[in-house]
């Protein structure tokens, strides 16, 4: 079995529904600060919509699942709502909160600050919100980097623009020393944007509050281009993603019709998750070879993928190709493992690989082939967010903000079975989300793509 293949799964299987395995063991009691002792300003405001931490999201919706479980006498594994408390933990005239955007760029981050900064300021008339700048360096004081004083109209226009205002950066930084940062800034609360090894130092940062005995909020709104976090069902700026690949992949369908056997080839992100790469096939359904991470390829052989470019290039006279950047890394890893700041290993360029490949292979059969290649990649992420993003982004940064100020910590704000739901980050980091091959998502993929395994065995 190829190592990034799946086993099969049983026809009456509850996971051909619910994302999360039948096996899956999931802690999800949030943990929180202390008692909740303050009236909610929101009351004030006569809102209807107030939320309690009895109000809870299923884990698993399948029938089967519930059934399993009520057979064997058990609770039906849940997350806690999110949405504003009656009761909160933070005096909001008080509290001062701080933001940080950790890792790569994504659609939608300016959108995710802004909706913090309003929430806190128009909800609960907390005025005082901190910018920190480059990610976590900005706390260590041996940069030199000034915070950013994140006023209503500092965050004015800043959805308008792709991005972040308050920049980021890779790599880690010591823990004690983010935590020195926060209580000289006496910070109450910090909101951190960022991905799952951004999510990996918000528990060690959590951990240190609590062994310092510090009343100090952790709350963290899930940012990935790839989508590939556990426990959400789709992160910010993944729809803008897949809106600009759609985008490149039609262009490169033009230049493939254009030309006598011409093949449009499109790179598009996902280190270990093909999820815009196959959602963008989904979406546009011009493509004939989608190449993701989670499926191996053959190159050579009569199964292999040459060989069925050839036969598609004979039968129909184009061709058009889409690969995740972490698709085939067989063929481009070298000898020696090389990693960026954060440790994530540096990948080997398959789009140009491939281009290559292409080329000299129709070369040496005497074939005519014109390969034109795109890469969109740092194009795709530091646009703007679509309208779909926009409004996910300003419920996930209004729904931390009501979490923070509960004194809720630890946790992450998470889109589940569309509902937004409180996940414990030490859930988050627990694996990371792939595209399932037995899914009825990439079987999608394979009935509008038209290919075969590209598998000699």
């Amino acid at each position: 079995m190829p190592e990034n293949s799946q086993p099969a799964i049983a026809e009456n299987s509850p996971y051909l529904i619910d994302e999360v395995g039948p096996d899956a063991e999931i802690e999800t009691a949030i943990e929180a600060l202390g008692n909740l002792s303050v009236q909610s300003p929101l009351l004030k405001k006569n809102y209807p919509c107030f939320v309690s931490d009895q109000d809870r999201v299923l884990v698993r919706v399948s029938h089967e699942s519930l059934k399993k479980t009520y057979k064997e006498g058990l609770e039906p594994l849940s997350f806690e709502l999110a949405g504003p408390r009656q009761k909160i933990y933070f005096d909001s005239t008080k509290v001062r909160s701080a933001i940080v955007t950790c890792g790569g760029l994504c659609p939608g981050i300016n959108d995710v600050i802004r909706a913090i900064v309003l929430a806190l300021h128009y909800g609960y008339g907390a005025q005082s919100v901190l910018g920190i700048r480059y990610g976590l360096r900005g706390f260590m004081p041996e940069y030199g980097l000034p915070v950013m004083d994140l006023t209503l109209q500092a965050v004015n226009r800043i959805h308008e623009y792709g991005g972040t205002i308050l920049a980021s950066s890779r790599g880690h930084q010591p823990i004690d020393g983010i935590v020195d940062a926060l209580v000289r800034m006496n910070v109450s609360i910090l909101f951190i944007i960022g991905g799952d090894g951004t999510f990996r130092a918000g528990v060690k940062i959590a951990d240190e509050i609590k062994k310092r005995d510090l009343k100090i909020a952790v709350v963290a709104i899930p940012k990935t281009i790839d989508n590939d976090i556990y426990l959400v069902n789709k992160t910010f700026g993944f729809d803008t993603a897949v809106e600009m690949a759609s985008q490149s992949i039609r262009c490169a369908h033009t230049e493939a019709i254009g030309a006598p056997n011409g093949v449009g080839l499109v790179k598009v992100m996902g280190r270990y998750s093909g999820s815009i790469a196959s959602a963008a096939t989904n979406a546009l359904r011009e493509v004939n070879f989608c190449l993701i991470p989670e499926s191996d390829f053959d190159l050579e052989g009569e199964n292999g993928l040459l060989k069925a470019l050839e036969h598609r290039l004979r039968d129909r006279g184009h061709a058009v190709v889409v690969v995740s950047e972490g698709a085939g890394q067989r063929y481009v890893a070298g000898d020696q493992v090389i990693r960026d700041p954060s440790g994530n290993i540096k990948l080997g360029d398959i789009g140009v690989f491939l281009r290559d490949t292409f080329r000299k292979h129709f070369n040496e059969i005497g074939m005519t082939a014109f390969v034109r290649y795109i890469d969109p990649s740092y194009i795709i992420r530091s646009v703007p967010a679509n309208v779909d993003d926009r409004l996910y982004c300003a419920n996930l940064g209004q729904n931390a903000v009501h979490a923070a100020m509960a004194g809720k910590t630890a946790m992450m704000v998470s889109l589940w079975n569309n509902r937004y739901v409180h996940v414990p980050l030490v859930s988050a980091i627990k694996q990371s989300k792939r595209v399932n091959l037995n899914s009825n998502f990439w079987l999608s993929v394979l009935e509008s793509t038209g290919q075969s395994s590209l598998k000699n065995e």
